[in-house]
């Protein structure tokens, strides 16, 4: 592992927590003219469509009309989501109102985009009229295929969770682990990268072990992992496993479930192999949420959307940008939050750019991916994303970013700096 000082851990930190974030060349504020240049739609107020949203109403002022449709009344973060399961957070500590970008200009309306013709960039809504638009931008974030997992139906899923998009599932699991007498099994399924958050399980697997360790000391954890090894930060997980819950849980790679006995409780993998558990939990293999797919926006392994790195322009769709986890991601970009937040900056420049007839340019991006092994010790992964214009991809920076040497509560402060900035950059 590579060890890195607390000048850099702290750079990291304000590389998180800032409105910048490694972005170079936006439209500033009065850069674009008074008046009309466009009318923008952006499906989606998660990291990446609330951040597209903000920056084109900041950077396009009264030029360009922003309307922003989210389904949600709220916005849940889902970083930080696991400590409610770990029982240090409430799941209202990780909710925002919109009504800061409502102050900003930005229209936002609570509704659904059920159908978008990309070639005519004319949207339909559940409840407003079909309207067109200029430029439109899809940041859906993930949707969970449940049929990967045989027997998953729709009654099984009332008491299977994945509480994998923050929220009521997150505050059910949370009370499953409560009711599971002491000594009970918490078993935990993996997907097969990508998914959504690389670190995410791993972390969820240290704050419900932290749980069990105060409350239910005889409780176990079975964590059935569809990846070969585990795909972020094993080095520091792998200590506080061996460490602090040691004895606690038992990791097995290579162990993808595909079928769900439910009337015995029990996760069957591909090999054959049965866990029977107290509580099962399952993170099913994940896509590009459903409009992307509606609007044939999904062009890659049928679950990922391929962009234009300078835009986030669909290569199936001029004129319809997309973000975040929806996206087939460049080289050894994750699917975080942060850099739907990166995504979101990038392509609110960008547009501004076309809609002012000038030539986009390519972005720099950061990320920085913070872990709570308990409720106050932190592990964190930071990179620089630069684009490549002979592969015209973005490609990681070599020699830049980091890893945690080890977990300590010095980024523990940082890590919940991080989220009130980041919520700040986007919703503020």
């Amino acid at each position: 592992m590579k060890r890195i000082d607390i000048d850099r851990r702290r750079l990291a930190g304000a590389l998180g927590a800032t409105a910048a974030l490694g972005l170079t060349g936006c439209a500033t504020p009065g850069s674009v003219p008074r008046g009309s240049l466009g009318r923008v739609l952006v499906v989606g107020g998660g990291y990446g469509g609330a951040t597209a949203a903000k920056y084109l109403k900041k950077w396009g002022g009264e030029g360009i009309e922003v309307l922003l449709v989210e389904r949600e009344a709220a916005f849940v973060s889902c970083p930080l989501s696991n400590l409610v399961l770990g029982g240090s957070r409430r799941i209202d500590d990780l909710t925002r109102s919109y009504a800061g970008l409502r102050a900003a200009g930005v229209r936002v309306m609570q509704d659904e985009v059920v159908a978008i013709d990309a070639a005519k960039r004319r949207a339909t809504f559940r409840k407003l009229a079909d309207q067109t638009f200029d430029r439109i931008v899809v940041s859906p974030g993930v949707d969970l295929d449940f049929d990967s997992v045989q027997g998953w139906n729709a009654d099984a899923q009332k008491t299977v969770l994945h509480a994998w998009k923050a929220g009521p599932q997150t505050v059910a699991l949370r009370a499953q682990l409560e009711a599971m007498p002491d000594g009970g099994v918490y078993v935990l399924a993996i997907p097969k990268a990508p998914y959504r958050c690389p670190p995410g399980p791993y972390e969820r697997v240290c704050q419900i072990a932290h749980y069990f360790k105060s409350a239910k000391p005889r409780s176990k954890i079975v964590v059935l992992d569809g990846n070969p090894d585990i795909v972020s930060k094993k080095g520091l997980f792998l200590k506080a496993w061996n460490g602090q819950y040691k004895g606690m849980i038992e990791y097995r790679p290579d162990s993808l479930v595909t079928e769900l006995d439910l009337r015995n409780r029990t996760l069957i993998t591909e090999v054959g192999d049965k866990v029977r558990g107290d509580v099962l939990n399952v993170v099913p293999a994940q896509r590009a949420g459903a409009i992307a797919a509606k609007t044939g926006l999904v062009n890659a392994n049928n679950r990922w959307c391929m962009v234009d790195w300078i835009t986030l322009e669909s290569t199936a769709a001029r004129g319809v940008h997309v973000l975040g986890d929806a996206t087939l991601s460049a080289p050894a970009m994750p699917k975080s939050g942060h850099m739907a937040n990166q995504h979101g900056k990038a392509v609110a420049a960008a547009i501004v750019e076309l809609l002012n007839g000038r030539t986009p340019q390519p972005q720099m991006m950061a990320n920085t991916c913070y872990s709570f092994i308990d409720d106050k010790s932190v592990v964190h992964v930071a990179s620089v994303h630069r684009y490549d214009a002979a592969k015209k991809t973005i490609e990681p920076v070599a020699g830049a970013g980091g890893l945690s040497s080890e977990a300590n509560q010095l980024e523990g402060g940082y890590a919940n700096a991080w989220a009130r900035n980041i919520w700040n950059d986007m919703l503020s």
